[in-house]
């Protein structure tokens, strides 16, 4: 019985969740036809509020589903969104995720869950990190060439005259 009112909940929180993102696709296209500064000041200043109402969760268990980590937090506030990050290669988890709530209190109410226990494995709950614009880890260029050991080794002739044959009359 118990078990059947919990999947009751979960599909009623479900059919909220596609309404919610059905009205969110019908926000973006029509958002889509405004011009484009306008929209990235406007998606810049949506990014930074949803970090405000964000969380990090880390050591998450490989195999935690996004409505695992939903039902976790949902005695903290109204999840928003889910995101379990995946290796764009193998597909698999990374290990962590990010949990957005509705409302801030939400965010608070989960910091205090750090430490605890999911699916057997003790999470590390912190707030989420706002990603800024020009420090990033991947377009750092290309490097500068390194010799043996990190060292730069640069040769540079003593005398640079003559065939290689030595210096002549010394120094």
């Amino acid at each position: 019985e118990e078990l059947q009112r919990k999947m009751k909940e979960l599909e009623e929180e479900q059919e909220k969740l596609k309404k919610v993102q059905s009205w969110v696709n019908s926000q973006l296209d029509t958002s889509a036809d405004s011009t484009s500064s306008s929209q990235s000041v406007l998606s810049t200043e949506e990014k930074t509020e949803a970090d405000g109402r964000s969380v990090y969760v880390g050591n998450v268990d490989y195999s935690c589903t996004a409505e695992e980590l939903e039902a976790h937090f949902h005695g903290c506030g109204s999840v928003t969104r889910v995101t379990i990050p995946c290796d764009k290669f193998t597909q698999h988890p990374k290990g962590f995720a990010y949990v957005e709530f509705s409302v801030s209190e939400g965010r608070k109410n989960a910091l205090a869950m750090s430490d605890s226990l999911l699916k057997g494995r003790q999470i590390k709950v912190v707030e989420k990190r706002t990603n800024r614009p020009g420090i990033s880890t991947t377009n750092r260029g290309r490097g500068t060439a390194r010799g043996r050991g990190g060292v730069i080794i640069k040769y540079v002739p003593i005398y640079a005259g003559g065939r290689g044959r030595g210096m002549k009359g010394g120094l």
